[in-house]
């Protein structure tokens, strides 16, 4: 070491030791030198200390690492090993970043959290899959996969040993290294042992753990489990055995504690029906369950624990009876607990009680005799030599028997249980390997130690050994690995405690002696153990006890109560309480203490014998003590421990109170010198604990190098040379082959002397960048001076020219001001002077104008005053003559008045008066008698009234006096009266009640009618409206600058998708998984013991007839989804019509091509006779006139149809006439309609004659023309002969003409077959009419009986059910005219394309004959000329072509062709098949296609080039089944050629769905490919390669990176770059766009690559503490820029690949962003969108600063991000699904190829295909 360096200066970082916190941090203030007695020190609250030291009582404080290691992953990456710096790394990772998980050496410490935590998913398990395990954070993952490597790799078998103390979380981890194992290494077939395995979990848990003080999941024994491999390393099968289970808490639980968890779960459940027999109750009623006073555990229920349980049972093959047969023993047990055993007066004695309830329970369900167990219970056996005695017990005996009897009966179930688990997980096949998981009591000491502590902590010792021996042989392998030279660390040995514990006269040995001793005590034992070994260092007697012993083992001292031990060792149990029980009537309890080889024992009696009898020996198991058991089954444990590879799991409870996140370092302290964490650590330190490879040390510390050195290509000379000049003594480092071994704090100070280096070029790029800042300064103040003064002088010139300017302004304004004064000055005098004289004259006026106004003023009243008089004087004289005159008529009035009554009395006057009277008078006499008449006739009516009420009166008086005679009781009229009043009062309430309800009625008609009205109205608009958006539809697909579809709708697309090429997914991994199962059975079956040979059997054999799948019912999935995209589909068609409209067309298709078939195997009998001779003319003739008669049956059928139709619709328009009877209009209109029909008939039977006659005609005039061409070709051979041949054409003629009456004859027979069936049909169609003629009636006569209300319901009933009707009856003749006009459409096809064929032979017949001549070169010119686009082949060759077009074909073969070359000339011969209507054809080729396709892909499964082949040619022939369908959705952009190309006669729709299918099953395979070729680069070239050199900084790694935990060597470790990645996926996009793949296609391929390189980099980070750097995100930055740059580059960039980057993107910014403010919290909050609150906090929680010069994040800034990201509702996985596949779309490419001028290379071999 330099000279110059002392670790113990100022400003050094100390631990001291502390009481409560064990070690506290402190920091030197002055430089400490030798021989000083004291330190000075200050702690970091500031408080000086002055520390005391001396080389024997209190050495020098331990140093504390620099903070750049502090929180590693590996505690022996710590520069300074020591107790309190891996109790401070501990701490510092637990609490701050939450990891619970840390490496030390080759042990994984992992603590208790207290909280459950997202990091055991699958997706977890997905990223430590195949890792290396320093690669990624400590994890139980990285120690399974470890050991499964291991196991595969080297061939060993492996263990994994899970210790710690109660509480601790051993079950947990051993659960999830199991879970790991089984997700892993899952079993190969259906058995589903991985399933098993994780099932025995719960069942041992339930019988095995229970709560206690420090635990509530406790497991009270210790288990090792083997998990057995194949030679696939898939698993087999497992084993369990088990250790030393806590018997006495069957009977005995201490303060809030419990019994094992089934008791609780089965007493939770006593309630359900099944378990009524067991008469179980609450726990608290059982003494065995609630001695502990505590029955519930917080958060759990027992009863949904139970249905696991029973679950986990059925799982593991445990019938039903079995477990009903364990729940009653469970059950017996608590009822044995709760048996009450009374004492006898004499104390010696006891008794139970004759109606014990729990005793008779107990009997009951162990199916045994009550006498016998309640005498037993109370009394023993004691056999001598002479005589056998039974004895009584007190009570206090008689209770400790039955809790040894609950005991032993617990234990035995135990035991059955395990067996038959390990029964279940057995297996036959033979194991290749396996690995184990060992999870056992860690070592423990309480206050009151006993027998139990005593043997865990003797199996810790064991345990001990073990590991310390396997550490130190791991050194010296790394040494001898390294060669370099070591001496023997000094380790501690136990094996002098393991002496004194199982050694010969040990503790158990005397323990066992005393055991075997009648009147053996715990005390003789003691004095035993004091005698014989007290010389032993690891061996103390207490100073203040007797009976107890003090042992000193490694982790502690701990003291033993000898109470106990020996009854504990013993385990004694009455033999014959057993014998009761093996006498059981159920089989299993007697199972349960059947020892091996025992025979039943007959009955024996229980009385003293007098004769004298040999005591039985006891048996061999009953021998061995506890002590004894235990020792041999630890030494087998550890037997197959020593012959495995072990890997360590030590955990750590952090505190006593079960809080989360809540670390005890006193406690923790304890534990890791308990588990052995610490002799790991002083055995490394006592070594070389630090180690660096040269690479990793070149890169780090070459700041300390000279530049010549960095050049240099020897990287290790450069290492060593760099170390002898900074390390001056040759002990505190060695070199190895691949790494250089550092003693402790070395790798301390070369981080000092490299931060001391930085320090110093810290230094100097501030000094220089200081003086430039303050250079930059003076130049910027010195020209701000200048600047200052040249517009200071500026400013006073221009101010004094200001001055200048506003002295002779203001000269100038007071010129003006003056003059403007005088003039307005003057101006104001003359404006005064002109005033005055204004006013002087105004005043001189107006005098005068007074003056005349006066005079004036005087006029006027003297004309008003002399006015005034004259009218006075007139008023009085006219007043004075009317006077005069009034007197003068009121005298002329007196006198006519006086005139008047004289005349007034005289008789003249009167008679006048009377004159009108007379008419009055008369008028009311006539009145007057007219009511006199008619009140004469209402009397007389009134006298009849009254006559007839007195007779009816008589008659009630009659009759009321009959009833009265015959009742004596007058009561009865009484009530008959109240009760016709009551019945009058019903009527009268019946008659509103029912004017009410004829209101309601009418008013609810009304609404009813107003509603139909409504709702027809909003029909007419739902139909307007469906017919604008139809219309909206098609313009929108017509648009293409507008969007099909909006969000929604793409994304409900996407997810449809996806489910269903999930679907596709697991369909194909099944197909996949029976064809290797298939394989592998023809392997057993035929070749055993022989290499497996490639399969060459088609992976859809059994479902070759694809037209036999019906997925047309669901539809063209592609199709649909394209159609709807484009906006054709109708989607607005009723759904219900569509199916069956959809259903009748297959019906039709069906039988179009049986009618097809049978046509054209006519045709080709036909053609075949007519090559022959002359003599099959009449064959011939057969045939045609078969043909004829079919298709005069297929009309027959046709019109029977028809008739059918016919009749059904005119008994509909009957029943409609007849419903409406009472109108004639339609009864008219209906015999209009029926006349029509009749007449149309008529017409179309005289149609079908005239066709029938011409077709005769047509085949005749065939027939002639065919014998004369046939007696010109042979006429020159037959000259002699033609004289002769007169008669065979008369011959010919008569037959004709017989067959012609033989087809009128029929013709005739038909015709009035027809019309009698015409005439029948009517006269039922007349009957029919009648009766429901009739039926109306009564309906009407029964309408007419029913009340108003009840009319209006039946009447609206019959017009729902006949709108009903009309509705159904419309559809089906819509259905039906719709399938005649297809089935007319189709015949119509067929009789032009026989036209056709009939045309085309004979022009071909004829140029055959007649240019015979033509050279071959002309015929081929002819053939390209006519060429349709088809190529032709024999059905025998499809095998070849399938071979040579798929089977040999190669992507070289065809890479200077027309690319997806093999699916055009594919679907050319399936368009020949179409075009010939050949089926059978059709569908073999098709069916061989698609399985020969599948057959390559499955052999080529893991060839990108292949796959890409096959994906471009199926699409392809995919989208050119499309293209010619003859659909209009996909001829939009065809050329006239190309419509022309289109298929004819067949619907391929199914095959298109098939070959969709198949499309996608090949894209997952390429997914899956070219993620299987990116897969291993992804990590080492996103995160791990140095894109921008000397960026990344090395820290220091511990034990984890040795050679022995890696796959590869150090000298040559496999590493990728970024173009290294870019270049593979630049070869991936060559290739697909070289075989044509859609460009589409192409951009969701390398989008779903991009996302994986996005997940596989996030998780990796997201699970790697050394990567999350600033300069990792500089380096991601970088790497994504580039992938981004590469889209641009190749076009890719729309294909939202670059938008998958964006996480990892957003990693990158928050690697390098700022971590300490608010603002940067919400600036982190704003920017990371794309990341979840857990990964955003995982980030923040294991940055690390990659020197000193950077700070960690702070838990404040952390807890400010998560309550800023409180409001996100992110998922609650850390990790993306890496296994997620965006849905695949193949959008519809229309070829612009023309098949016609499709060249085929002759390279194919494809000679047999001809051109048509």
């Amino acid at each position: 070491m330099a000279s110059n360096y002392y670790p113990y200066s100022k400003y050094t970082r100390v631990w001291i030791p502390d009481p409560e916190e064990v070690w506290k941090a402190a920091e030197i203030t002055r430089d400490y030198k030798e021989g000083e007695s004291v330190l000075h020190l200050k702690l970091e609250d500031e408080t000086p200390l002055v520390y005391s030291v001396g080389p024997s009582s209190n050495p020098l404080p331990f140093l504390r690492n620099p903070d750049i290691l502090v929180g590693e992953n590996d505690l022996t990456a710590l520069s300074y090993l020591h107790e309190p710096a891996v109790l401070h790394n501990l701490r510092v990772r637990f609490l701050e970043s939450n990891a619970i998980y840390t490496y030390c050496g080759i042990v994984l410490v992992a603590i208790n959290p207290y909280e459950q935590l997202q990091i055991y998913g699958e997706e977890v398990i997905n990223a430590y899959s195949g890792q290396n395990m320093g690669d990624m954070d400590p994890h139980i993952f990285a120690v399974a996969e470890e050991a499964f490597k291991q196991m595969a790799r080297d061939e060993r078998n492996q263990s994994i040993i899970v210790s710690g103390e109660s509480g601790a979380g051993k079950t947990v981890s051993a659960k999830y290294a199991m879970r790991y194992f089984a997700t892993v290494g899952g079993s190969s077939n259906d058995t589903n042992v991985e399933d098993k395995v994780l099932a025995s979990s719960p069942i041992m848990e339930a019988i095995g753990n229970a709560k206690t003080t420090r635990n509530d999941n406790s497991s009270r024994f210790g288990k090792y489990i083997q998990i057995g491999f194949n030679k696939y390393y898939h698993i087999i099968g497992a084993n369990m055995r088990t250790y030393l289970l806590e018997k006495s808490r069957v009977v005995f639980q201490a303060e809030d504690e419990r019994n094992y968890h089934i008791f609780y779960q089965l007493c939770a459940s006593a309630s359900l029906p099944e378990f009524k027999d067991l008469s179980l109750s609450s726990a608290e009623d059982f003494t065995y369950t609630s001695l502990g006073e505590n029955i519930f555990i917080e958060g759990v229920n027992d009863a949904e624990d139970f249905k696991k349980t029973r679950e986990a049972f059925t799982l593991l093959g445990v019938k039903d009876s079995s477990q009903n047969n364990i729940f009653k023993i469970i059950a017996s047990i608590l009822h044995l607990g709760n048996i009450e055993i009374c004492s006898e007066r004499d104390g010696d004695s006891c008794h139970i009680l004759r109606d014990d309830v729990h005793l008779q329970h107990f009997c009951r369900l162990l199916g045994v005799e009550l006498q016998q167990m309640e005498h037993w219970l109370c009394h023993r056996k004691l056999v001598t030599t002479a005589e056998t005695y039974v004895k009584n017990m007190t009570t206090k005996q008689a209770n400790n028997a039955r809790d040894a009897l609950a005991k032993h009966i617990y234990a035995r179930m135990f035991d059955w249980i395990v067996e038959h688990i390990n029964k279940a997980l057995y297996t036959s096949t033979k194991q290749h390997s396996f690995i184990g998981v060992l999870d056992i009591y860690g070592f423990e000491t309480f206050e009151v130690n006993s027998f139990e502590q005593f043997c865990i902590n003797y199996a810790n010792e064991k345990l001990q050994q073990q590991f310390n021996s396997h550490v130190f042989k791991l050194e010296q392998e790394e040494y001898m690995k390294e060669q370099i030279p070591w001496t023997l660390i000094d380790f501690y040995d136990n094996q002098p405690c393991i002496d004194l514990i199982e050694a010969k006269l040990g503790i158990l040995d005397l323990l066992d002696e005393e055991c075997k001793v009648p009147k053996g005590t715990d005390q003789n034992w003691a004095q035993k153990l004091y005698q014989q070994h007290s010389s032993s260092a690891q061996f103390q007697k207490p100073r203040m006890s007797n009976t107890s012993f003090i042992v000193v083992h490694f982790a502690d001292k701990v003291e033993y109560q000898c109470e106990g031990f020996l009854a504990k060792n013993r385990d004694t149990i009455y033999e014959e309480q057993i014998n009761i029980l093996k006498a059981s009537e159920f089989q299993l309890v007697a199972d349960l203490f059947q020892e091996k080889g025992d025979v039943p024992p007959a009955k024996s009696r229980v009385n003293v014998r007098a004769m004298k009898t040999v005591p039985k020996v006891p048996n061999k198991e009953h021998r061995k003590t506890v002590g004894h058991q235990f020792r041999s089954s630890l030494h087998l444990l550890m037997d197959t421990l020593n012959a495995t590879t072990p890997h360590y799991v030590r955990c750590i409870k952090p505190n006593d109170y079960k809080e989360a996140f809540s670390f005890d370092s006193s406690r923790a302290v304890q534990q890791l010198r308990a588990c052995g964490v610490l002799e790991t650590i002083r055995i490394s330190a006592a070594g070389y604990p630090s180690r660096w490879t040269y690479p990793d040390f070149f890169s780090r510390y070459r700041v300390l190098m000279k530049k010549s050195d960095k050049a240099s290509s020897d990287k290790k000379l450069v290492c060593r040379n760099l170390l002898e000049m900074l390390i001056k003594e040759p002990d505190m480092f060695q070199f190895g082959k691949t790494k250089i071994f550092f003693r402790a704090g070395q790798v301390a100070y070369l981080e000092k002397l490299r931060a001391d280096k930085f320090r110093s070029a810290c230094i100097m790029i501030q000094k220089t960048v200081r003086g430039w800042l303050q250079r930059l300064r003076y130049r910027k103040i010195r020209k701000m001076a200048i600047a200052l003064q040249r517009y200071g002088r500026g400013y006073l010139a221009r101010r004094y020219a200001d001055y200048l300017r506003l002295t002779r302004a203001a000269i100038i304004c007071q010129k003006q001001f003056r003059m403007v004064r005088d003039q307005q000055e003057y101006l104001r005098v003359r404006r005064a002077v002109v005033t005055i004289q204004a006013y002087t004259r105004g005043m001189f006026i107006r005098r005068i104008y007074q003056e005349f106004l006066l005079h004036h003023k005087a006029m006027i009243i003297q004309k008003n005053v002399r006015g005034w008089l004259q009218r006075k004087k007139f008023r009085r004289a006219r007043d004075a003559a009317i006077i005069i005159q009034c007197a003068f008529r009121r005298l002329r009035a007196k006198r006519q008045l006086k005139q008047l009554k004289i005349e007034a009395r005289s008789a003249e006057h009167l008679k006048k008066l009377n004159t009108g009277m007379e008419n009055k008078i008369v008028q009311l006499q006539r009145k007057m008698d007219d009511q006199s008449k008619e009140y004469r006739t209402q009397n007389e009516q009134l006298k009849t009234v009254n006559a007839s009420l007195g007779s009816e009166v008589t008659k009630l008086q009659k009759e009321l006096t009959q009833l009265r005679s015959q009742q004596e009781d007058g009561g009865q009229l009484m009530s008959l009266q109240e009760e016709l009043e009551r019945l009058r009062e019903e009527l009268q309430e019946a008659h509103a009640l029912r004017k009410r309800l004829e209101e309601e009625h009418s008013s609810e008609k009304m609404d009813l009618t107003q509603r139909v009205e409504e709702l027809e109205n909003e029909n007419s608009l739902l139909k307007s409206e469906k017919e604008e958006l139809n219309q909206r539809i098609l313009q929108n697909s017509q648009s293409s600058k507008e969007e099909v579809s909006s969000v929604s709708l793409q994304s409900e697309l996407d997810q449809e998708r996806q489910r269903y090429q999930n679907l596709l997914k697991e369909f194909s991994r099944l197909e996949q998984r029976y064809d290797n199962l298939k394989e592998e059975m023809s392997l057993n079956k035929f070749h055993p013991g022989h290499r497996r040979n490639p399969s060459t059997q088609s992976s859809l054999e059994s479902d070759s007839n694809y037209p036999s799948v019906s997925t047309s019912e669901i539809g063209d999935t592609e199709d649909s989804i394209q159609l709807v995209e484009m906006g054709v589909e109708k989607a607005a068609m009723d759904i219900s019509l569509f199916m069956k409209l959809q259903k009748r067309v297959r019906e039709l298709e069906q039988e179009r091509k049986r009618l097809q078939t049978t046509v054209d195997k006519m045709e080709e009998l036909a053609k075949r006779k007519g090559s022959e001779s002359k003599g099959s003319v009449l064959e011939q003739e057969t045939a045609d006139l078969a043909y004829n008669n079919l298709k005069r049956q297929e009309l027959e059928s046709e019109n029977k149809k028809l008739k059918n139709d016919l009749n059904e619709l005119r008994k509909t328009i009957a029943e409609r006439a007849s419903q409406n009877s009472s109108s004639n209009e339609l009864q008219d209109s209906y015999n209009l309609l029926v006349s029509q029909l009749k007449s149309a008939s008529e017409e179309l039977d005289a149609r079908k004659e005239e066709v029938l006659i011409l077709r005769t005609q047509i085949i005749s005039t065939a027939q002639l023309q065919e014998d004369k061409q046939n007696e010109h070709t042979d006429e020159p051979d037959s000259v002699p002969k033609v004289n002769n041949s007169k008669e065979p054409v008369d011959k010919d003629e008569a037959l004709r003409a017989y067959h012609g009456l033989c087809e009128s004859k029929k013709l005739l027979e038909s015709q009035l077959q027809s019309q009698s069936r015409q005439h029948k049909d009517e006269l039922e169609a007349l009957h029919h009419q009648i009766a429901l003629l009739k039926d109306d009636i009564e309906k009407k006569q029964e309408l007419l009986a029913l009340s108003p209300e009840a009319r209006v319901d039946y009447s609206v009933q019959q017009e729902i059910t006949r709108l009903t009707n009309d509705n159904l009856d419309l559809k089906e003749l819509v259905e039906k005219l719709e399938k005649n006009e297809r089935k007319l459409k189709k015949q119509l096809r067929i009789y032009m394309k026989k036209v056709q064929e009939l045309e085309a032979a004979q022009a071909a017949a004829q140029s055959s004959r007649s240019k015979q001549e033509l050279t071959r070169q002309v015929t081929v010119q002819r053939r390209e000329k006519d060429f349709q686009g088809m190529l032709e082949y024999n059905k025998e060759d499809e095998a070849l072509l399938l071979k040579s077009l798929i089977s040999d074909m190669h992507p070289s073969k065809v890479s200077a062709t027309v690319p997806c070359l093999p699916a055009y000339i594919l679907f050319m011969c399936i368009r020949h098949a179409d075009y010939i209507n050949d089926d059978q054809k059709v569908e073999s080729l098709l069916t061989s296609t698609i399985n020969t396709i599948k057959k390559v892909l499955k052999k080529n499964n893991e060839d990108f080039e292949m796959t890409s082949f096959w994906l471009a040619n199926t699409s392809r022939l995919l989208h050119c089944l499309k293209q010619y369908s003859g659909d209009e959705a996909f001829m939009t952009q065809n050329t006239a050629k190309q419509n022309e190309h289109c298929l004819k006669n067949f619907d391929l729709a199914e095959y298109r769905q098939v070959l969709s299918d198949l499309s996608i099953q090949i894209y997952q395979q390429l997914i899956k490919v070219a993620e299987a070729a990116i897969q291993p680069m992804i990590v080492s070239a996103m995160l791990e390669s140095e894109s921008i050199p000397s960026l990344a900084g090395v820290k220091p790694m511990g034990y984890r990176n040795r050679s022995s935990s890696m796959d590869t060597d150090a000298d040559s470790p496999t590493s990728y770059t970024v173009k290294g990645l870019i270049r593979q996926l630049g070869q991936f996009v060559t290739t697909m766009r070289d075989h044509g793949l859609d460009p589409e296609i192409v951009g969701q391929v390398v989008r779903q690559l991009f996302h994986s390189i996005n997940t596989n980099t996030l998780n990796n980070l997201l699970l790697r503490k050394d990567v999350c750097s600033w300069s990792t995100g500089m380096q991601l930055r970088y790497n994504t820029s580039q992938m981004e740059e590469w889209l641009r580059g190749n076009n890719l960039y729309q294909s939202k690949a670059a938008a998958t980057l964006e996480p990892i993107i957003q990693v990158a910014q928050l690697l390098q962003v700022k971590k300490k403010t608010s603002q940067d919290a919400e600036a982190i909050c704003s920017m990371c969108t794309a990341l979840t609150t857990q990964q955003i906090v995982k980030i923040l929680n294991l940055y690390t600063p990659l020197n000193e010069f950077e700070e960690r994040v702070t838990v404040a800034f952390i807890r400010n991000i998560q309550n800023h990201l409180q409001e996100r509702n992110d998922p609650g996985q850390l990790l993306m699904d890496t296994k997620h596949i965006f849905p695949v779309l193949f959008p519809y490419t229309p070829s612009a190829l023309s098949l016609e001028m499709l060249h085929i290379p002759a390279s194919l071999g494809l000679e047999f295909l001809l051109r048509v």
